[in-house]
């Protein structure tokens, strides 16, 4: 299981040093939310912010991207150094051009669905992707408690790609601590914010392993 720490809990005047400490602890994957203000009601970072972390380290950038146009953005995203780009299956832009444009620019492409949406509305394109995110809180803020239902949708995720033999990643966001890591025992990758960098990080990722 990988760790991909959300620098959308980081303390953003130290975020440089707090990297090097996920790099000196083996992280590398960076888990990175853009939020358009508009699909969820927070608006976080773009590609400025992503870029300056590029100059900075090599670890896999996973981008999160909770707007509700992606296409119109992926050509920066990529441009700003994203190695993956993953979108929501609930937004406007039809999800097999996202895809095949994401593809296209060279890099993994990745699939996310909400609490409320089911597995079965994104069957059709298991096979076209690299990563399918399974939100296990409502998208757009940190800090919400881990909505137990997201471990039906990963049980099923895990025995479509057993059974049709498809090559996705299953990866986890929200509510990821001590208590409920276990829960997600069977994804790939975990996304953990507040219990990644809300005190001694390095400590923090050792008791997320344990």
């Amino acid at each position: 299981m990988i760790i991909a720490p959300s620098i959308l809990s980081a303390d953003f005047s130290k975020l440089g040093e707090q990297i090097k400490i996920l790099e000196k602890n083996n992280i590398t994957e960076l888990h990175i939310d853009v939020m358009d203000g508009h699909f969820v009601p927070n608006i976080s970072f773009g590609m400025p912010v992503i870029k300056s972390l590029r100059r900075c380290t090599n670890m896999f950038f996973d981008v999160h991207i909770m707007i509700s146009e992606p296409l119109k953005y992926i050509d920066d995203l990529v441009n700003s150094g994203a190695d993956r780009i993953t979108f929501h299956h609930e937004v406007k832009d039809e999800n097999k051009l996202v895809i095949k444009k994401i593809k296209a620019s060279g890099i993994e492409a990745g699939i996310s669905i909400k609490p409320n949406t089911d597995v079965e509305d994104i069957e059709e394109i298991l096979k076209d992707i690299d990563l399918v995110l399974v939100m296990s809180v409502e998208p757009g803020f940190g800090g919400q408690k881990f909505m137990d239902s997201s471990v039906d949708k990963i049980s099923r995720l895990v025995k479509l790609r057993s059974e049709k033999d498809y090559n996705y990643k299953i990866q986890v966001d929200g509510g990821i601590n001590i208590d409920t890591i276990s829960k997600a025992k069977d994804v790939d990758i975990v996304v953990a914010g507040s219990a990644v960098f809300k005190g001694n990080i390095e400590e923090n990722i050792n008791n997320l392993r344990k």
